[in-house]
C-alpha cells in the first residue's frame, strides 16, 4: 500500500507516518523511491495507535516495539499499567458523578444529600496528604 493508501486507512494524516518513520517507529519498503506499506507496518501502525490511545508517548512506543526482550516490552508495559488504571478510576468517577446527576429526583441536584456526600468526599480525598 501507498502512505496515502495507508493513512486514508487508519485516518491518519500522511506527514504522521513519515515523523513515526524518522523516530524509527517503522520502516516501510520502498519501491522506485516511494513507500511501500505491508501487513507488517498495518500490525506495527495498529499496534503504535493502541499504545498511544493506553498514553504512551512515542520514546516508550518505540522502545517497547523495537526491543526483541520481552522482558524490556514487558517493563514498558508495566511502567504504564498503573497510570493507566488511575486514569479510567477517575474517569468511571467522573461518569458516576454525571449518573448520579442525571438520576438525581432533586430539581436542582446540588441541593441532594447524595449528591453532596459524593462531593464531600472527593473534597476529602483532595485534602488527604499523598503518600
Amino acid at each position: 500500500m501507498s502512505i496515502g493508501e495507508i493513512a486514508a486507512q487508519f485516518g491518519l494524516a500522511t506527514h504522521v507516518l513519515r515523523h513515526w518513520e524518522s523516530m524509527g517507529l517503522l520502516a516501510p519498503s520502498r519501491l522506485g523511491g516511494r513507500r511501500r506499506y505491508g501487513a507488517d507496518d498495518l500490525y506495527r501502525i495498529a499496534v503504535i495507535l493502541r499504545a498511544k490511545e493506553a498514553g504512551l508517548g512515542l520514546d516508550e512506543i518505540r522502545e517497547m516495539i523495537t526491543t526483541s526482550d520481552p522482558a524490556e516490552r514487558r517493563s514498558v508495559l508495566l511502567r504504564r499499567r498503573d497510570e493507566l488504571a488511575e486514569r479510567i478510576a477517575r474517569a468511571q468517577a467522573s461518569l458516576d458523578l454525571i449518573e448520579c446527576a442525571l438520576g438525581c429526583d432533586h430539581d436542582d441536584f446540588t441541593s441532594c444529600p447524595h449528591f453532596q456526600a459524593v462531593m464531600a468526599e472527593r473534597i476529602a480525598l483532595s485534602t488527604t496528604p499523598a503518600s
